[in-house]
């Protein structure tokens, strides 16, 4: 008999023509599903040249982006590695195949090593073939050939099971692998080689045989058993004087005589051959297809807590949770290894690359926490954000982020205590959250006070120098020749200069440009720390003699009073950020005009400093869910908020892909806003959201009974006094009138088109009847609904209904609108917020805040959006007028402005913008266990 030729050509062309047909529709579903094969070649090896060719015409037939990246014979080994492990961390590389041989110089098994194994589509790296070998093992890929083999005895018709078959061939490359993959096809495998005793007795009871031995026609027909399947894996050249090249290509196996005896074999060349390429472009897909779906699988695994009644302090259930190392956290959400920079084993730092490369996908739902106005002691909000991010995430089965701003050790050591959340509800580990992080807040301060420095300095040698002295040394000749370093361009430009050549300066051009004439009476820049110290609120500098008498009175802010920090949480990008810090207005000239930071020639170096600081910060929750740590700008004369970098990171991680349900598949950030609606939901929309383009799909506001009852005429509520008994006990009337309060606030964030969800956060006194009033009317006022939530006692568990209603409100239409545009006067803007948010029947300027705003609108910065400062504990600036009050006139004192930031606030109370230590500030209680190094005294 003459055995049917297996005519592998014929089959690869078909598997190409089929992966080009899968890809365009695959393509029709997610237009960015496009497989890409790149291909290392080191030295230029005619032959490997050929191969190479060989599979990019392949691939193009394939419909497969196929990219070869050719090296120099002489490239070193940290050069290649460098550059595989950059194809390994690039999404849009699907497959990486080194062609061999390498030159000498190079170890071949580190190269190869060195691709990732989710890219080994050549399926010889060391997981690939171990978990090939194991009895179910899951390997990334199949070596090619050994694949291409088995194709062909599938397309022969081949059923494998129970057969006998010999493998001709040990090598890593064909014989064990294809051993592999018939016992996995249940054959009864016997493997031979060169020296295998009784080789011709194995062949001849072989029912398949593969031959991989490389040696030319070396298996004969009469060593056959008649109707055998035979794959001739061999590549060997022998002489052949009618070949032009003087050689031709044979296999393995005697085809002439063989073919007499099998029933199906192999033809070489035109069997195996092809069939290795088109394995290689199917492993291609397969990779492209398990990279898309590996971006899908976002999947929290919760940790347990262990609740206990009653509820132990922070730093105690902080500590009795073990949490997820930040590596595996990062993985479950789909973090890239490469895009995480661990800080330790709890925290990491989270590269801006991210955006990039999730730049497609729709944003998830995004949900603001505000609150009524509080009460000194806070209401939860806190709390209330980590308890709705676990319940959505941990029990609900939404990958969801909670963002939240990085405390102060101010407020941490003072009289507050940290900002982690409280009870079972909170971020974890809390010490590393209050305290330091990863050194974004000491970033803000180096920052901060280099342009504090510079300021002065600046001032100090305009003052002691003449034009010329001063231009040179500003402009300093570099072996031999004076250049303008690129920080000075925006100054130039701002000049009118165009000259780039430092010597061609006219002696007036070089006065204007080196002297910024800085009027010492309108610096506004000050120094910072994070540290409570009230004796820094007004300072005397420049007292020493070598200043030469240039004092000047100034002071202290906290660091996150800093303009750095509302600049870090408003910036949407690296470059966002030069040209907020470079824009920052620190003073104005004599002649009145604005001295910016990049006047001064400090932007880029401000940057440099912060170029860290803006990747958002990676932590968890108590139940493991995600959260982000970033920015948090002084709540009091600030936004109030976290960074949109983390929102909009965030966003995209909890989003959809472009074949994905949204609706059943998006995640959640929640996010919160400093204060009550009024203050930090107000800013939050009107800053924030005008800066980030994001809008909010839902915004819950916090409520305690407590805080009610206050508003409602409860006596007053003060820090560490003990609490009056209408606090601990059932009063509907004196809540109800409270609920005046809840009203307004309602009323204010429905005003901007987004549904509301009012939390009721329970506290242990709270009554059945106390928080019935409290739906009843929540529901009135115009909420979506109106829910108790007993988070802190109970974790994500408890608050479940809570996060049921956010999913739901989710899903409401919105109609989303600002309070005001930028386009009228300063005065119409907070005008707007006076009477529309507050309540209040008119807003009176000082004399000091009317001239403040002519100088800015001159200057051209009467067109930014306004925060204004007042207290936290009414509606209106004065503290003590509760409830919802109206008829009061709003008293703009000053006004002030963040040009970098991009607003200007108006101060309608006297803010201090560093606090002071109380009597037993809250460092008292803190100590080290100086055996395990844990600290202890935290809350």
């Amino acid at each position: 008999m003459v055995a049917n030729k297996i005519d592998g050509t014929a089959i690869a062309k078909q598997i190409r023509e089929s992966i080009a047909s899968d890809i365009l529709e695959k393509q029709k579903l997610n237009p960015r599903f496009q497989p890409q094969l790149t291909i290392i070649q080191v030295g230029d090896r005619s032959d490997s040249s050929t191969y190479v060719r060989m599979k990019q015409k392949a691939a193009k037939e394939a419909n497969v982006d196929c990219e070869l990246i050719q090296f120099p014979e002489s490239i070193s080994e940290p050069e290649l590695l460098d550059r595989i492990y950059r194809l390994n961390d690039d999404p849009t590389v699907h497959g990486i195949l080194v062609q061999l041989p390498i030159p000498k110089h190079l170890d071949e098994y580190v190269i190869t090593s060195a691709v990732a194994d989710e890219k080994d589509v050549d399926g010889f790296g060391t997981r690939n073939i171990g978990e090939l070998a194991k009895k179910g093992g899951r390997p990334f890929f199949i070596p090619c050939t050994p694949k291409g083999v088995m194709v062909l005895l599938q397309e022969a018709g081949v059923d494998l099971k129970g057969k006998n078959a010999v493998v001709l061939g040990r090598s890593d490359i064909v014989g064990s692998p294809v051993s592999y993959l018939l016992r996995n096809a249940d054959a009864t495998v016997t493997v031979c080689h060169s020296k295998t005793e009784g080789l011709k007795e194995h062949l001849k009871a072989a029912d398949v045989v593969i031959a991989a031995i490389g040696q030319p026609g070396f298996v004969q027909g009469d060593w056959l058993k008649p109707g055998v399947v035979v794959i001739d894996v061999g590549t060997n050249y022998i002489p052949d004087a009618s070949k032009k090249s003087g050689q031709r290509l044979v296999g393995d196996v005697d085809y002439e005589s063989a073919s007499q005896v099998a029933s199906h074999i192999t033809p070489v060349p035109g069997g195996v051959g092809p069939m290795t390429v088109a394995m290689l472009l199917s492993n291609v897909v397969d990779s492209t297809v398990k990279s898309f779906e590996r971006q899908k699988q976002r999947k929290i695994s919760p940790l347990p807590l262990h609740l206990k009644e009653p509820v132990p302090s922070d730093i105690e259930v902080s500590r009795s949770q073990n949490p997820k190392q930040i590596t595996r956290l990062a993985k479950e959400v789909g973090i890239a290894s490469h895009e995480l920079e661990p800080y330790g084993a709890y925290k990491a730092k989270v590269d801006l690359s991210l955006l990039k490369r999730l730049d497609h996908r729709r944003n998830g739902k995004y949900v603001v926490v505000t609150g009524i106005t509080p009460t000194p002691l806070g209401e939860g909000k806190s709390t209330t954000t980590m308890g709705i991010a676990q319940a959505l995430g941990a029990h609900l089965g939404r990958v969801t982020f909670a963002n939240v701003r990085q405390p102060s050790q101010g407020p941490t050591f003072g009289i507050k205590g940290g900002a982690a959340g409280g009870g079972y509800s909170q971020v974890i580990p809390m010490d590393e959250f209050n305290l330091h992080l990863t050194g974004d807040i000491h970033a803000i301060t180096a920052a901060n006070n280099l342009l504090a420095a510079a300021i002065e300095t600046r001032m100090f040698h305009e003052n002691t120098q003449k034009d010329g002295p001063l231009y040179k040394r500003l402009v300093p000749a570099k072996n031999g020749k004076r250049v303008f370093a690129p920080v000075m361009a925006p100054r130039l430009k701002k000049l009118g200069i165009e000259k780039t050549n430092p010597d061609d300066l006219t002696e007036e051009e070089i006065r204007r440009f080196a002297r910024l004439d800085i009027d010492p009476e309108t610096i506004t820049w000050r120094r910072v720390l994070d540290v409570n110290d009230r004796h820094l609120r007004g300072i005397t500098v420049g007292a020493a003699p070598t200043e030469k008498g240039h004092t000047r009175e100034t002071g202290f802010d906290i660091s996150v009073a800093s303009e750095c920090m509302a600049i870090l949480a408003l910036s949407t990008d690296l470059a966002d950020m030069r040209r907020r810090l470079g824009s920052m207005v620190v003073a104005s000239s004599r002649s009145g005009d604005p001295v910016t930071c990049d006047d001064i020639g400090a932007g880029g170096a401000l940057t440099a400093l912060m170029r860290d600081a803006i990747k958002p910060n990676l932590m968890q929750t108590l139940e493991g869910t995600p959260v982000f740590v970033h920015a948090g700008p002084f709540a009091n004369i600030s936004v109030g908020n976290s960074s949109i970098l983390a929102d909009k990171m965030a966003l995209k991680i909890v989003g959809t892909e472009p074949d994905e349900d949204h609706a059943e598949k998006a995640g959640f950030v929640v996010t919160e806003a400093g204060f009550d609606f009024t203050m930090g939901g107000e800013r939050f929309f009107n800053i924030k959201c005008r800066a980030s383009g994001l809008v909010p799909d839902v915004v819950v506001v916090v409520a305690t009974v407590r805080a009610l009852k206050v508003h409602g005429g409860g006596p007053p509520i003060a820090p560490g006094a003990p609490l009056n008994a209408v606090y601990k006990q059932e009063n509907v009337d004196i809540l109800r009138a409270g609920c005046v309060n809840l009203k307004k606030h309602i009323e204010n964030a429905k005003s901007y088109g987004i549904p509301v969800v009012v939390a009721i956060n329970k506290f242990v006194t709270d009554t059945d009847a106390e928080i019935a009033v409290i739906r009843e009317e929540a529901i009135a006022a115009g909420a979506e609904d109106a829910i108790l939530s007993n988070h802190w006692a109970e974790g994500g568990k408890g608050a479940i209904e809570l996060g049921k209603g956010v999913i739901a409100a989710s899903e409401k239409p919105k109609d989303f609108k600002l309070l005001y545009d930028l386009e009228g006067s300063v005065q119409e803007r907070i005008e707007a917020i006076g009477k529309k948010m507050y309540g209040a029947a008119a807003v009176e300027f000082s004399e000091l805040a009317q001239k403040k705003v002519d100088t800015y609108t001159k200057q051209g910065f009467g067109n930014l959006p306004i925060c204004v400062a007042k207290t936290q504990y009414s509606l209106s600036h004065d503290p003590d007028l509760k409830g919802a009050p109206t008829g009061f006139t709003v008293p703009i004192r000053d006004v002030r402005m963040a040009a970098g930031a991009g607003y200007l606030y108006a101060l309608a109370a006297d803010i201090q913008t560093i606090p002071g230590l109380p009597t037993a500030p809250g460092y008292l209680n803190v100590d080290v266990d100086t055996e395990t190094g844990e600290i202890d005294g935290l809350f």
